[in-house]
């Protein structure tokens, strides 16, 4: 693997991002567009209920996968550490665990979702004349959800290895079967929220086999080998202390789900849910290359921080920085000036083109703050500083939006529940600002 020791401890830091962020951003921008297009189908082809639908189940699947997120993103930051280190065999095992590991949290997960649909459906928020479409759409992927552990396990894993174009090619091919199955099942054989369900359970399918595999084929040097899937505590620990970051994350962020749905559901009813429905997924939409810098920042800060170059970490954290915000002034403008056309892509409902472009304006309000926090959490990530990182990765989600969520409603209705979004976002860009600026004072001279 010495290629990717001379890429990533040599090569200039503009280039590396570059390099690791433009397919990370290409992967995630048709990632989004996948579900962006799923929405726009539900909501013309069954109903404003489908988005609403959709917009309850989809945090769930995520929540299940995010087991296999986890265990990606915290193993592959110690592939990266143990790349830049020279620990190959290091390396081989902690990939090895992360597949054992991967198969069986995500196959339970998944029992439980069957056994207990209904009350899982219902405590997200699948309440009145949403449960129906939920529950039939959510029968139907959860048995693709361990393909799509597998895949978000295995994503992380390729860019640490230094190949995120075949990491952008693990979200491509998924979301184009995704958008042509959409189209068979729901348009032409008019399965509904089943076709939809069809539909997205395969994609996660092809995501899962794709990594499958590269890690077989002659693609990578490092390579699925079995003797290495016999769990090392040591291993496991590390990965879970890493990884756990990202579950409990996720996990947040269905607790968010929970209480932005019960708000939106109190003060606004089923038309608030699929307001919110189309603001989601505007955010996973515009926010794409944002997030690319984020994803493409790990693997170059990881390795520099493992092979002790701390000039060149110390020049990642600040050239990502510098490339997230201007992106994120630019998406800023854009939602500013275009909200209306925006909302026009989803729907043709006159009451969500009314309400819903005011709410998407003051959702996005402090959008240009927010690379900083991405960085700022993704480092100590990288860096294998499991409790800062969980901290930082919960400020946002967890200790403002929640208590945010459940508190401005009271006072402003459903405004409080858009108000919350900008305020916690300045809130955690403020502290995480300050934490990474102690971190590099004090341990990055």
């Amino acid at each position: 693997m010495n290629k990717i020791a001379n890429d990533l401890g040599t090569k200039s830091i503009s280039q590396l991002i570059l390099k690791q962020a433009i397919p990370a951003s290409i992967g995630i921008l048709v990632m989004s567009i996948n579900m962006i297009v799923d929405t726009i189908f539900v909501g013309r082809w069954i109903g404003v209920l489908a988005i609403a639908a959709i917009t309850v189940v989809l945090p769930i699947a995520f929540l299940i996968s995010s087991i296999g997120m986890g265990v990606g993103i915290g193993g592959s930051s110690i592939i990266s550490r143990a790349l830049g280190a020279n620990k190959d065999d290091k390396a081989f095992e902690v990939f090895g665990n992360q597949i054992s590991l991967t198969i069986v949290l995500s196959v339970l997960f998944v029992l439980v979702g069957t056994f207990f649909s209904t009350p899982i459906l219902q405590l997200f928020g699948a309440n009145g004349d949403i449960i129906t479409p939920a529950t039939e759409y959510f029968d139907v992927i959860v048995w693709g959800v361990p393909f799509l552990a597998f895949a978000m396990m295995g994503n992380p894993v390729v860019r640490a290895v230094g190949k995120p174009n075949y990491a952008m090619l693990t979200m491509l091919f998924p979301a184009i079967a995704n958008i042509f199955l959409d189209v068979i099942f729901i348009k032409f054989m008019n399965l509904g929220m089943y076709g939809a369900g069809l539909a997205t359970s395969i994609s996660y399918a092809v995501s899962g086999l794709f990594i499958l595999w590269f890690f077989i084929s002659k693609r990578t040097e490092l390579k699925i080998i079995p003797k290495y899937f016999k769990l090392n505590f040591s291993i496991v620990k590390e990965i879970i202390s890493l990884g756990g970051v990202t579950v409990v994350r996720q996990g947040t962020i269905s607790i968010l789900t929970i209480v932005l749905n019960y708000s939106l559901f109190k003060y606004g009813g089923e038309i608030s849910i699929a307001i919110y429905g189309i603001i989601n997924r505007v955010m996973l939409f515009a926010l794409f290359p944002v997030l690319g810098v984020t994803q493409g920042f790990l693997p170059i800060a990881g390795y520099n921080y493992g092979a002790n170059n701390i000039e060149r970490v110390k020049e990642t954290i600040k050239t990502s920085i510098l490339f997230g915000t201007g992106i994120a002034v630019l998406i800023f403008i854009m939602i500013m000036l275009f909200p209306t056309e925006l909302v026009g892509v989803f729907t043709e409902d006159e009451k969500l083109l009314k309400l819903t472009p005011d709410a998407l304006i003051v959702a996005f309000l402090a959008t240009p703050v927010i690379t900083t926090q991405l960085i700022g959490s993704a480092y100590f990530q990288a860096a294998g500083k499991a409790l800062p990182a969980l901290l930082l990765t919960l400020l946002k989600q967890g200790f403002f939006l929640i208590p945010l969520v459940y508190i401005l409603p009271k006072f402003y209705g459903v405004n409080g529940v858009w108000m919350s979004f900008p305020i916690a976002d300045v809130l955690s860009t403020a502290l995480t600002y300050a934490y990474l600026k102690r971190e590099v004072r004090l341990n990055l001279n």
